[in-house]
């Protein structure tokens, strides 16, 4: 299977540094997960994202238990960060976040490039509900985002 991409973008009407503040707390994460992944961060919170901040957690796929360990390669206040999974269910899943100030609010940007393990098993499961549950979490994410920022 090839990596697929994934585009999500949305304006919130609040400051870039609040925005920008709100995504690089760890403990917010598991605010704009939909509940349905029963998400939760093992261990302490990082006192602070920046490049190499490695945030364990575990989650439910389908029911399935796992753990899914993400590591920051990538840290520009106010502008961009990106997390790539080191431990989980993709062969790959590299999430860009990006920010930019727009007027008196704020650009979200989400890039995430994933690819599944199992070749055309892997493609197969994309194809049926792998894209499907992407969209599910950002859709949640972005309601979500908007309640508690906006």
């Amino acid at each position: 299977m090839s990596p697929q991409t994934f585009h999500a973008e949305q304006r919130i009407a609040r400051p870039l540094p609040v925005v920008f503040d709100f995504f690089s707390r760890a403990s917010n994460l598991e605010a704009i997960t939909p509940p349905w992944l029963s998400f939760s961060i093992l261990g302490t919170e990082p006192d602070e994202v920046r490049v190499g901040t490695v945030i364990p957690y575990r989650l439910r796929l389908h029911g399935i238990p796992l753990i899914w360990v993400s590591q920051i390669e990538e840290f520009e206040p106010e502008r961009v960060f990106v997390d790539r999974q080191l431990i989980g269910p993709y062969k790959q899943w590299l999430h860009r976040h990006e920010f930019e100030a727009d007027g008196d609010g704020t650009l979200i940007r989400d890039i995430v490039r994933y690819e599944l393990p199992l070749g055309r098993l892997g493609a197969l499961a994309e194809q049926l509900f792998v894209r499907r549950d992407v969209r599910r979490i950002f859709e949640h994410r972005r309601a979500t985002i908007e309640r508690l920022l906006a």
